[in-house]
């Protein structure tokens, strides 16, 4: 391995990074470079001679796999990078399917089901069931399904499991085996499968034909797994299946930051590694490039309190830092002000961007109060994981036409666009092709190219119907003879969808004309992206829906306006980092959630996910919590996580950013009826006079010589800055942020201001 290859590299990572025999296990700590190790060790892989073929390397998003192969290419060439298999599991697996899905009885454009076509289906199956979606909402539908396929459980196991049987009958949905036989058995009439299916169908693959399990072990020498302590069973069990010939594989990851449980991530996957293979090697990744030292010492201080844990002495070389601030506040309306005013301050001091700066939470529903305090404050922000391009309407029905015309058997990509834009076929109509389709174990795609037979339709209906049919059928000819990019066109011009979006003059109507011709262009470039990297002559249809099936979330994220606040749940921020976080509502019953309190395992998972938003700073953080908080309508009193309680107070300080004064918190904290009192009167925008005794000693400036930006001080709030002065019911009104107390509105004739400045 040449010298510029190992350059930078510390001891361990380069030893990690040399190891290619043999089952290796990387445990690698917050911010200790796991991703340049696993990337210099595909590199080193191909400088010692190996084929890239060879290669199997998995990731979680395709964001991480995109970046690796790019920096993979960067050392060793980019043309031998692109023959590496290195993609999602998803993608990946979905890969390996449509080679060999004629062996499980699929075609090889079988179409990838996301959560919207699957909820479509579940409430159709509801409907032929004659069952209520109050009774079985499709979410939770979902949940189940997708629990139960993760765990390799199919309809017809899930029937014979007692414990789910007795289960359903306790919540009154004995119906849910039904539900998922009639789901199971609709995706395979369709030729369509869902994400959860690409895992599910893979093992079930290898379990069935033995000889293609063989195939793959002989072909991959070597597999790589980054992030392995999310991995669920089905994962665990394929990775397993693969690597079990040649025992090369490497896993990456570290137990601490394990915190997708809920999604059926295992954690005993890389706890138990050791086990699985005997013969393993370990290095540990211990020093954090990323934080201050007193951030990675706080993190230790509390990961330490979980006892289901790799050892580890994750530390910093970097400087000291900071204290972390922990701030009380009286209400969650306040935290919000606190936070939008220190993130202006800092910027301001420091000169940063607003990019640099992230808010995170337990909960979406924590982001409101954070949303309007940075509004009023004119900070500009962005929720990370939001809308999706891709799941707008607009998109989905264009996507549907172009899943229609790939796969026609696809019933949710025909029910979606049939009468989009409209041509006359209305529910009644559609209900009753779809009603003719399950009786006789068709899809509605035969049902509409039989029309001539069928009965209870007028002859305009089944006019309708042949002129829908031969539009497909024409475009399913285009797509056998042309690229995706011009058949994606004539769909979009063809079908009338660019022309009825056009005429309609409307701003939502001009964005959604954007987005289609956005969409055509995403199509263009991803056939020269193609072009480039793989030789492609040709995108075809089947291959651009793939691509766009197995977009995830973090995928999506756009680089285009860097001077935005963040703000995301605890979940999305893993593997991001930014210089200063604030992580908001750290309350007891808030977080960790009041559902884990009971289960020492879900309470270590909650302490895991602490754990991950304190190590996604770099220089500066801010924990704060609430006195009181709105709850189901009323004022709650809440108080400190038992999490800060776990921080070793050497690494923290303890502001006062409270309404009040310590003395008045006490007074206020044990009279409960003043405290919702107060707290309403914050959150109405309520105003009320000063007028105590301290205060009647202080010297204040004339009110008339105020203006927005001076510098004042208070008797009881100390001192603050203006930030407007406004009327109101004839009365004006100072906007004013204290350091100590944070932001109050005073009427001026009350306030006994003194300017300072």
């Amino acid at each position: 391995m040449s010298d510029s290859l190992t350059h930078g590299l510390s001891e361990v990572q380069e030893q990690a990074v040399k190891a290619l025999k043999g089952p290796t296990l990387i445990i690698a700590g917050a911010g200790s470079g796991k991703t340049r190790v696993l990337t210099y060790k595909i590199a080193h892989m191909l400088y010692q001679g190996v084929a890239p073929q060879k290669i199997l390397a998995l990731t979680f998003t395709n964001k991480a796999a995109k970046e690796m192969k790019e920096r993979i290419g960067s050392v060793v060439g980019a043309e031998k990078a692109n023959w590496l298999w290195m993609g999602t599991f998803h993608s990946v697996f979905a890969k390996i399917l449509r080679i060999e899905a004629e062996h499980i009885g699929y075609s090889s454009k079988f179409t990838i089901y996301d959560t919207d076509d699957a909820k479509s289906l579940l409430r159709s199956i509801l409907k032929q069931l004659q069952l209520k979606r109050e009774q079985y909402p499709e979410n939770e539908l979902l949940n189940k399904i997708s629990s139960a396929k993760n765990n390799l459980i199919t309809a017809k196991a899930y029937s014979g499991i007692s414990t789910f049987m007795e289960r359903d009958r306790a919540q009154k949905k004995s119906d849910t085996y039904r539900i998922y036989e009639l789901y199971e058995q609709k995706c395979k009439q369709a030729d369509a499968m869902d994400f959860d299916d690409l895992l599910l169908k893979t093992n079930i693959l290898f379990r069935d034909h033995p000889e293609i399990l063989k195939k793959y072990q002989e072909r991959f020498n070597y597999v790589l797994v980054d992030e392995y302590q999310d991995t669920n069973y089905s994962q665990y069990l394929i990775v397993k299946k693969l690597s079990s010939l040649h025992q090369n594989i490497t896993v990456v990851g570290d137990d601490a930051q394990s915190i997708y449980s809920f999604r059926g991530a295992k954690i005993e996957n890389i706890l138990n590694f050791k086990n699985d293979y005997p013969t393993h090697q370990v290095f540990k990744l211990e020093q954090n490039y990323r934080s201050t030292q007193n951030i990675v010492n706080a993190a230790n201080s509390i990961i330490k309190n979980n006892k289901k844990q790799l050892e580890k002495n994750v530390f910093s070389e970097n400087e000291l830092g900071d204290l972390i601030q922990i701030k009380k506040v009286n209400t969650d309306t306040e935290e919000g002000y606190v936070v939008a005013n220190e993130i202006k301050d800092r910027r301001q001091s420091e000169q940063m961007p607003y990019s640099n700066f992230a808010i995170l939470y337990r909960t979406n529903m924590q982001s409101r109060i954070m949303e309007e305090a940075l509004r009023r404050n004119n900070i500009p922000y962005k929720i990370y994981g939001g809308f999706s391009f891709y799941q707008r309407k607009e998109i989905k029905d264009l996507l549907a036409y172009f899943r229609l015309v790939s796969n026609p058997k696809d019933n949710e990509a025909l029910k979606r666009i049939i009468n989009y834009p409209a041509r006359g076929i209305g529910k009644t109509s559609l209900d009753k092709i779809e009603l003719v389709a399950n009786h006789n174990e068709m899809t509605m795609w035969d049902v509409l190219n039989r029309s001539d037979e069928l009965e209870g339709f007028n002859k305009g209906t089944k006019s309708k119907f042949t002129k829908f049919v031969n539009l497909i059928t024409k475009f399913i000819q285009q797509a056998e003879e042309q690229d995706a990019f011009d058949v994606a066109n004539s769909i979009a011009k063809d079908t009338g969808i660019l022309k009825s979006l056009h005429e309609q003059e409307t701003p939502e109507m001009v964005s959604q004309h954007e987005n289609i011709l956005e969409l055509l262009n995403g199509i263009k470039d991803y056939s020269l992206l193609l072009q480039k990297e793989e030789n492609l002559e040709v995108l075809t249809l089947d291959r651009y829906l793939e691509n766009v099936a197995l977009i995830t979330n973090q995928d999506n994220e756009k680089e285009e306006d860097n001077e935005k606040v963040t703000l995301m749940t605890i979940h999305s921020a893993k593997g991001l980092e930014f210089k200063d976080i604030h992580i908001v509502g750290v309350e007891q019953d808030m977080f960790p959630s009041m559902m884990s309190k009971n289960s020492p395992k879900e309470l270590e998972e909650e302490r895991r996910l602490f754990y991950v938003a304190i190590t996604r700073a770099e220089k500066y953080l801010t924990i704060s919590y609430a006195n009181s908080r709105m709850k189901y309508g009323k004022f709650m009193s809440t108080g400190p996580s038992m999490f800060i309680g776990e921080i070793s107070e050497e690494f923290i300080n303890r502001p006062n950013t409270g309404m009040f004064s310590k003395r008045e918190g006490n007074r206020f904290q044990s009279n409960k009826p003043k405290q919702a009192f107060a707290t309403d009167q914050f959150r109405r925008g309520k105003l009320k006079s000063i007028n105590t005794s301290s205060e009647d000693k202080f010297t204040a400036s004339p009110s008339s010589s105020l203006k927005a930006g001076m510098r004042v001080e208070h008797a009881r709030f100390g001192k603050g800055k203006i930030l407007q002065i406004s009327q109101s019911s004839g009365n004006h009104v100072a906007t004013v942020f204290f350091e100590g107390a944070g932001q109050k509105q005073l009427l001026l004739k009350f306030a006994k201001l003194k300017i300072i400045d």
